[in-house]
């Protein structure tokens, strides 16, 4: 079972994998990777999390799966020791440029600024408590990078770690990954 830091972890990088699909993006298929850097103790937290999934056996590995899918995610060890995630954003949702909602945390999400190639925004999490901002850069509407910065608390402890990321789209067909949950007006 993935241990309570590592989930905790997870949620952070869906909430910051679907904050930059809100912008003026392709419906459809996205591969999102990010890397978390900055704080050697969230680093070996990230890192046994991948070993944590990569270390299940096929039916609790299925299991997780089809949980994750449940959300809108399909999730893969990425490159450089970063996290790879499949996300599915409709037409409605990259019409109404809305942020799919983060189920897991009570999680608010504030968007400062947009423009056609640039968003910043910030999100606050109750629990675990933590908070963080970031730019999303777009180049069009097929691909992003991204920097954050986020702010937690561990052991009592304040912790920070960085973000990096990219994101680009693959296909307007979902296929079995399901699309995430967006706000309810």
């Amino acid at each position: 079972m993935i241990k309570p830091l590592s989930a905790a972890l997870l949620a952070t990088l869906t909430l910051c994998a679907t904050a930059s699909l809100a912008q003026s993006t392709r419906p459809g298929l996205w591969a999102v990777e990010h890397k978390m850097g900055g704080n050697p103790e969230l680093e070996r937290a990230m890192a046994q999390m991948q070993k944590q999934l990569a270390s299940m056996p096929p039916e609790q590995r299925k299991q997780m799966e089809a949980m994750l899918g449940q959300q809108g995610v399909s999730m893969a060890p990425g490159k450089n020791g970063g996290m790879a995630l499949k996300i599915c954003i409709t037409p409605e949702m990259a019409a109404r440029q809305e942020l799919p909602s983060q189920t897991e945390g009570d999680c608010t999400t504030t968007i400062h600024s947009r423009s056609a190639s640039a968003l910043k925004m910030s999100y606050v999490c109750k629990n675990p408590p933590s908070s963080g901002e970031g730019t999303y850069t777009f180049s069009g509407d097929t691909a992003y990078t991204m920097k954050m910065v986020m702010n937690t608390t561990r052991q009592g402890k304040p912790a920070s770690m960085t973000m990096e990321g990219q994101g680009k789209w693959l296909s307007a067909d979902c296929g079995t990954v399901k699309p995430m949950a967006v706000p309810k007006r």
